[in-house]
C-alpha cells in the first residue's frame, strides 16, 4: 500500500493492492463533511471517540470510517446523549439502532414520557428501556390517541342503541 499527494485539492488517495482509489480526506474535508468545527475533531480524537488519522503530521489522513464514527457521535448527541454515553457505547457497539441501556440503580437519573390522553388516563414510559426511538414514541402516543378516541366512539354509540 502507498500514498499519493493530490496537491491541487489537499486530498490524499491511498491506493490498495487492487488499485482501487478510496477516498481519504485532510481534517478540514473531514470537519466539513461532519458538519463539526475542525477542534470538535480534534477533542474526539484526543478523547478517543474517533481513531486516529492514518499517516501522520502532513501526511495524515482521515477515512470513510471516520466520517461514519463523527456522524455515529453526532447522531447520539443529538439524541441527547453524552460524550461519556458515547464512548461507553462505543466501547461495546450493539447492532440495535437505539444505545443498551445503562444498569439501574441508587441514583439513576431517567426520563419519562408523559402522555396525559383525557382526564383520569395517562401513559408514561421510558423509551431506551421500551427499546423505542424518539419517533416511535411519537407514533406510539398517536396511536393511543386515535386509540382511545374509537374506543370512546364506540362506547357512546353503544350507549345510544340502549
Amino acid at each position: 500500500m502507498f500514498l499519493t499527494v493530490d496537491f491541487n485539492s489537499y486530498v490524499v488517495y491511498k491506493h490498495a493492492m487492487d488499485e482501487t482509489l478510496a477516498p481519504a480526506y485532510t481534517i478540514d474535508e473531514l470537519a466539513a463533511l461532519a458538519e463539526l468545527p475542525r477542534r470538535t475533531v480534534r477533542y474526539y480524537i484526543q478523547e478517543g471517540l474517533v481513531a486516529r488519522p492514518h499517516g501522520e503530521k502532513r501526511g495524515a489522513y482521515y477515512t470513510a470510517d471516520h466520517l461514519a464514527q463523527l456522524l455515529t457521535i453526532r447522531k447520539w448527541q443529538q439524541a441527547g446523549l453524552s460524550l461519556e454515553r458515547i464512548g461507553e457505547i462505543l466501547v461495546r457497539p450493539d447492532d440495535g439502532q437505539l444505545p443498551p441501556p445503562r444498569p439501574r440503580g441508587p441514583g439513576t437519573v431517567e426520563v419519562w414520557s408523559h402522555l396525559v390522553v383525557a382526564d383520569g388516563l395517562e401513559v408514561t414510559l421510558e423509551a431506551q428501556r421500551a427499546g423505542l426511538s424518539p419517533e416511535a414514541v411519537r407514533a406510539f402516543f398517536r396511536g393511543v390517541g386515535e386509540l382511545y378516541e374509537q374506543i370512546r366512539r364506540k362506547g357512546n354509540d353503544h350507549d345510544d342503541k340502549e
